[in-house]
């Protein structure tokens, strides 16, 4: 699908514009793009975990542990700005789905059409969720160079595929909406043009 490579080259540019990067939610937004497009993603389970009492919403105080567990680097003083700034409605709380949105990287309209094409496509039942059994019929294993030589059944094929959208720390092999298009906005910040992203949607899912 060429995602390893645009990986790759996201993260080197993620690091590159860091070093003189001043504002704190694009900091923030480059510091998790240069862990790959799963990055953001990964922040988003962080902040999943914590929510103990399930509202989908953090305090300040779990906003600042969530993003030291991640391991970003976020100045104190900084921490108050950007948690200000997420909290939209002034309630003191950050909504995951509003602080997911502000954080991934700009997309225009018809990347997010193209990128919600091949979930669709992908998610066989149409219950919002890619899994294993989704990617039977989909995605062939066989071809997999581990299937062949007989390494690697073909669920450990599949887990592998899902694991490329999946968080490094928090892997459940099943991949939501919302999580293929927080994937697919870090892809997209290292592609051009939309016109070149589509070509490579279209020909990686054969929309």
């Amino acid at each position: 699908m060429g995602t390893a490579r645009h990986d790759r080259d996201m993260a080197v540019q993620a690091k590159l514009k860091l070093g003189h990067c001043v504002d704190p939610i694009e900091k923030l937004r480059l510091q998790c793009l240069s862990r790959g497009s799963a990055g953001i993603k990964g922040l988003g389970r962080v902040f999943r975990i914590m929510d103990d009492d399930g509202n989908r919403s953090l305090d300040l105080k779990e906003f600042t542990k969530g993003l030291t567990d991640y391991g970003l680097q976020v100045e104190r003083s900084q921490v108050q700005e950007l948690f200000t700034k997420f909290d939209i409605d002034r309630n003191g709380t950050i909504d995951f789905n509003e602080f997911l949105m502000a954080l991934r990287p700009p997309m225009s309209t018809a990347r997010k059409e193209i990128v919600g094409q091949a979930f669709r496509k992908l998610d066989r039942t149409g219950d919002g969720v890619v899994t294993v059994e989704d990617l039977q019929g989909v995605y062939n294993a066989k071809h997999h160079p581990k299937f062949q030589n007989g390494e690697w059944s073909e669920e450990q094929v599949f887990r592998s595929f899902l694991d490329n959208f999946d968080s490094p720390y928090d892997k459940d092999g099943k991949i939501t909406a919302e999580e293929f298009l927080n994937y697919y906005s870090g892809v997209s910040a290292s592609v051009d043009t939309d016109v070149y992203f589509i070509v490579m949607m279209k020909n990686a899912w054969k929309i």
